[in-house]
């Protein structure tokens, strides 16, 4: 889907025409969205960007309230990488309007031990028992990643995350605060999960091996503990005894969605069937059919672990899907901007054609995220100079560019050696070709190397504006075939 939500903002927030258009795209409840084009139901997915709220790369305006059991209440108190219920219309434009808009930690409490590969940007998370994968998409606020490795004990997080197959988490949302500074109570705690283990006499049971006592707990939102069971799933609040939880509310986990319902839900693929087209996400099962479509991705693709976003409508407890759009980044850059293009969503980094999207993250190296909470003022604050990290898809329209997923801006970096990688596009005689860059050989191997191949390469900028590379160009040896389609 071609959606510019992010110009369109622009222009308009330009002219003080943001609220009249949104009210035209028809916002006002399911009875408004009466273009052929709009949809009403729910939207699940990490926030990209504020003014009002972007989810999924719809721009959803909102009441300024948020329903919530975390001590969360308006709109001004959540974070990019929080993973939003919002109920509400949207069309194809990437305009929206939100009735509700709902928000629940996946865990909370003190951290047991953190790694962090600030190379490659991934590293793992532990707490309460539970493994949590971070990598370059995940937004940390009240610490950086590097301050939690150093001293993971010495603080408590809230966790906002896409639950996987085998019960561990991918971190979407990292909020740290240090102990004894700035929580009244250092043991209170919040964990979900699958039951195992039930013990009805010593009214206990497990969530992934960490242990939970529930003889003084109550029930939540009508759940009855006499429904406790193996296999279910549930949220249970309550206080750190040594490495037990003990139980204060136990709920079941609550259907995301209504019968009917015009669904669009981001997250990690797991127990996925190829037999009979069926998998999971978040807790969602989602059927494919002969009308699914597939965006970025083939089905011959899927498999369990890869991130997407699933269109579709909601019977009878399952998602039948329209359209599964590939989500997770293959291809990462580190570079210079040279230009921008406001108006087109464009810009270019270090002779890579960027295009920016509703659901492109915008962030900066440190922790703090200052008084920029407007998706505008993130896109007007980028300028020609700066130094990005960005992960992305490879296209090959056009010429070839890389579609934005995640960008984050490096502080006063100087370095002028750029790396791209990405996929072959072309080998000539004396140079490599990467989407729309041309990079001179410059005495270095591209022995190996093939087109369509995932390569690495460390490049800079001749006085000339030509581009050269800097080392012997590095192939991944676990190239297959490419799963990008425009």
């Amino acid at each position: 889907m071609n959606r510019k939500p992010l110009a369109i903002a622009v222009k308009l927030a330009m002219t003080g025409a943001l609220a009249g258009a949104l009210a035209a795209c028809g916002g006002g409840g399911s009875g408004d969205a009466s273009t052929s084009d709009a949809s009403s139901g729910t939207s699940v997915g990490a926030v990209s960007g504020f003014g009002s709220v972007y989810v999924n790369g719809t721009r959803f305006e909102t009441n300024g309230r948020v329903s919530s059991d975390d001590g969360l209440e308006r709109e001004d108190q959540l974070e990019k990488g929080m993973i939003l219920k919002v109920e509400g219309d949207w069309d194809d434009s990437g305009q929206g309007r939100a009735d509700k808009v709902s928000y629940d930690d996946t865990l909370r409490g003190p951290i047991s031990g953190m790694s962090w590969d600030e190379v490659t940007r991934t590293g793992t998370l532990t707490m309460l028992g539970q493994s949590i994968a971070l990598d370059g998409k995940t937004v940390f606020r009240g610490a950086t990643p590097t301050a939690l490795t150093d001293n993971p004990q010495g603080y408590r997080v809230r966790v906002s995350a896409w639950r996987l197959e085998d019960g561990s988490f991918r971190a979407s949302f990292v909020g740290a605060r240090a102990i004894g500074l700035e929580f009244d109570d250092n043991n209170e705690v919040e964990i979900e999960g699958v039951v195992a283990d039930l013990d009805t006499s010593a009214q206990t049971f497990t969530i992934n091996g960490f242990l939970v006592d529930y003889t003084s707990a109550v029930g939540d939102d009508g759940f009855s503990l006499d429904d406790l069971a193996n296999g279910i799933v549930v949220e249970v609040e309550g206080y750190l005894d040594g490495n037990t939880i003990m139980a204060e509310e136990i709920d079941d986990e609550d259907d995301l969605f209504d019968d009917d319902d015009d669904v669009e839900i981001s997250g990690s693929i797991y127990d996925y069937d190829a037999a009979s087209g069926q998998f999971s996400v978040n807790g969602v099962r989602v059927q494919i059919d002969g009308g699914t479509e597939f965006d970025d991705l083939r089905e011959s693709s899927l498999a369990d672990g890869l991130f997407v976003k699933v269109e579709g409508d909601f019977r009878n407890g399952v998602l039948v899907a329209e359209e599964i759009e590939g989500r997770d980044s293959d291809a990462e850059l580190d570079g210079r901007i040279e230009s921008l293009d406001l108006t087109n969503e464009t810009m270019v980094v270090s002779g890579v054609q960027v295009q920016l999207t509703g659901n492109t993250l915008i962030d900066d190296d440190d922790d703090d995220e200052d008084d920029r909470r407007s998706r505008v003022q993130d896109i007007q604050s980028l300028q020609v100079g700066d130094y990005l990290e960005i992960e992305g898809r490879q296209q090959s329209s056009d010429g070839g560019f890389l579609e934005a997923i995640s960008i984050e801006r490096e502080d006063d970096d100087d370095d002028d050696d750029f790396e791209l990688e990405a996929r072959v596009s072309a080998i000539g005689a004396d140079s490599i070709t990467i989407m729309n860059l041309e990079v001179l050989r410059n005495g270095y191997s591209l022995s190996g190397a093939q087109v369509g191949d995932e390569v690495e390469i460390g490049y800079r900028q001749t006085s000339g504006g030509l581009y050269e590379l800097t080392e012997n160009v590095e192939v991944d040896d676990s190239n297959d075939d490419s799963d990008s389609d425009d």
